[in-house]
């Protein structure tokens, strides 16, 4: 028996906008979230936004009460680290009021929380086990202390991939980097002026994010050993070793916040749907954060998914012309990303003789070519 037309498994942030856009056109839905209510609203960890995402996060109606927490990025600055050869990003350019926003965490998360209160969110759910067949999708969860089962014309899996045991005809496909990122908060001596920096080492690149006053979030990535050594060493030394690394644009480093690692891979499902089931977010793809691409393409997977459900009819919830729809419009722009973070992780994180000069050459003519500048931040802002 079919109880409910939509039940979504994750109420992290792709999973909340897929809500909150369906709830705007009265559609109910059902969402079963992990963690507690209210657990995630003190995590500092920063998100990297998109002008994109910005304009989804206005029409789901809470861009307004999150706008004062997060920090613009005017400007983006694209250098190597021992090479010549840069380009620069600059919004007023591309007719854009920012190229991005730099946020963190908790505060999306506690707005998204409190838009949800009209829809109806099981916290402390947590699913076990998905399957579906030809009639409607099958979610087997734990909560309260018991098992429940739940069928729906359409589950939406958006945990970052923590439900998805083997469904037939969906495979996953993983390529470990043998790289980590280290992430954390520093403090430097000149104010960033809203400019962010994507800098490639032969270790990996690596990113300062303008978030509040003459602070940026880090995420540093290089392979696991190096990255373990950065992880224990003592904070002035840790300061000493980003500033030789980094350089002089931002004066020196002064503090630095709690350091966080986590290992990086690029993983993808294929197909993402199965019948009565689509898969979106980091469930569907997880890629490496140079150019902050992964979480910008789920909350677009979220907004296309809504958009096309908002203009089918009933019936066709779930079936195989809608979800070959869905497949058919989110092709282009996780194909690119995953094709433009893995190419850029290749090309820039090597020390082969001839290929930095080849790597600053091209970084130049980025720079005096605007219509490759108008695609890049097209890619970066829209997934065009």
């Amino acid at each position: 028996m079919i109880e409910k037309d939509i039940v979504i498994i994750g109420g992290g942030p792709v999973g909340s906008v897929f809500a909150l856009a369906l709830q705007q056109h009265n559609i109910t839905v059902k969402v079963l979230e992990a963690r507690a209510e209210g657990a995630s609203h003190k995590d500092t960890r920063a998100l990297a936004l998109s002008h994109g995402s910005r304009t989804i996060l206005e029409k789901v109606g809470i861009w307004n009460e999150i706008e004062s927490h997060a920090t613009a990025i005017k400007k983006i600055h694209i250098s190597q680290r021992g090479g010549l050869g840069r380009t620069k990003l600059t919004a007023s350019d591309h007719n854009l009021p920012a190229l991005g926003y730099v946020l963190p965490y908790g505060v999306l998360t506690k707005a998204l929380d409190g838009a949800l209160k009209k829809v109806e969110v099981l916290y402390q759910a947590v699913a076990s086990q998905v399957r579906s067949d030809k009639d409607c999708g099958h979610i087997a969860f734990q909560y309260s202390g018991e098992l429940k089962t739940l069928s729906s014309k359409l589950v939406v899996i958006a945990d970052g991939g923590n439900s998805l045991d083997e469904i037939e005809g969906i495979q996953r496909k993983t390529k470990e980097y043998g790289h980590s990122a280290l992430v954390s908060k520093v403090r430097c001596e000149l104010s960033h002026d809203n400019v962010a920096y994507e800098r490639f080492t032969p270790q990996g690149p690596m990113a300062l994010l303008p978030n509040g006053d003459y602070e940026f979030s880090l995420v540093w990535t290089g392979e696991n050993n190096m990255i373990d050594g950065l992880l224990a060493l003592d904070d002035e030394t840790f300061l000493a070793q980003l500033h030789e690394a980094f350089g002089d644009r931002a004066g020196r480093f002064l503090q630095v916040e709690r350091r966080l690692s986590f290992p990086l891979k690029l993983s993808t499902l294929k197909p993402t749907t199965a019948p009565h089931l689509v898969v979106i977010g980091n469930a569907a793809q997880t890629m490496h954060p140079v150019a902050g691409q992964g979480f910008n393409v789920g909350l677009r997977d979220a907004w296309t998914l809504a958009d096309l459900i908002t203009h089918s009819l009933n019936d066709r919830l779930g079936a195989d012309e809608m979800l070959r729809t869905y497949e058919k419009q989110r092709q282009r722009d996780v194909r690119g990303g995953i094709l433009f973070t893995d190419f850029l992780v290749n090309i820039f994180s090597n020390d082969l003789v001839g290929v930095s000069t080849l790597r600053g050459a091209g970084l130049g003519l980025l720079d005096v070519f605007q219509p490759a500048k108008s695609f890049l931040v097209g890619k970066m802002s829209y997934g065009k």
